[in-house]
């Protein structure tokens, strides 16, 4: 497996916009994400994610060309991080809790949580946490002004971290799975937007 940037070379093994529904395309990523988080790299089949889609181990290959393409797009926060930071600093505190909550609910579960929870092999987590932090932290790091901005998007990824932990310890029945995005942003986001702000 290389742990250089796969994630152009996994886009355009993906032929066009193919992320509807029935194209199997997101149960596939969902597949993927959930197998490469449970298991080391070398464990992990196309056959398996391939069985735990619904699809063919052809369409994976087909889409993705290879495992480790596969694996390049589970491991590429940057449309995450492109929908999370999509706010001007004003307004990003509230932004972060509902595309975060809209993205868990899209994608069947958390978009980052992956880098916490990844019991692979050293090598994969290496790679997730470098890719987590040029993607996401270093990303908003970068977008925020003011003094200790480095620090800053360390703790705002690690509030986020925590926000999808919670939603998905307590679910399917916990409070979180019954309030709406719009109350967690009410009670949540103004400690990111105080962090956001530097005050």
């Amino acid at each position: 497996m290389s742990t250089t940037d796969g994630s152009a070379a996994a886009r355009a093994a993906t032929p066009g916009d193919e992320s509807g529904a029935g194209s199997g395309r997101d149960a596939i990523v969902r597949a993927a994400r959930r197998a490469f988080t449970l298991r080391p790299y070398a464990e992990v089949t196309m056959r398996g994610i391939a069985a735990d889609a619904g699809v063919s181990p052809s369409l994976i290959v087909k889409r993705f060309g290879s495992k480790e393409a596969l694996f390049n797009t589970v491991a590429d926060f940057g449309a995450a991080a492109d929908a999370l930071f999509a706010a001007p600093p004003p307004e990003l505190g509230r932004h972060l809790v509902l595309t975060m909550v809209d993205l868990r609910e899209r994608f069947g579960g958390d978009p980052l949580l992956r880098v916490v929870f990844s019991l692979g092999i050293e090598d994969e987590r290496t790679l997730l946490r470098a890719r987590f932090r040029e993607q996401v932290t270093d990303r908003l790091a970068r977008a925020l002004t003011g003094p200790d901005a480095a620090l800053r998007a360390e703790l705002i990824a690690g509030q986020l971290l925590g926000l999808g932990a919670t939603l998905s310890l307590h679910r399917p029945d916990g409070a979180g799975a019954h309030t709406s995005a719009e109350r967690l942003a009410d009670l949540y986001a103004p400690g990111l937007q105080r962090l956001v702000d530097g005050a």
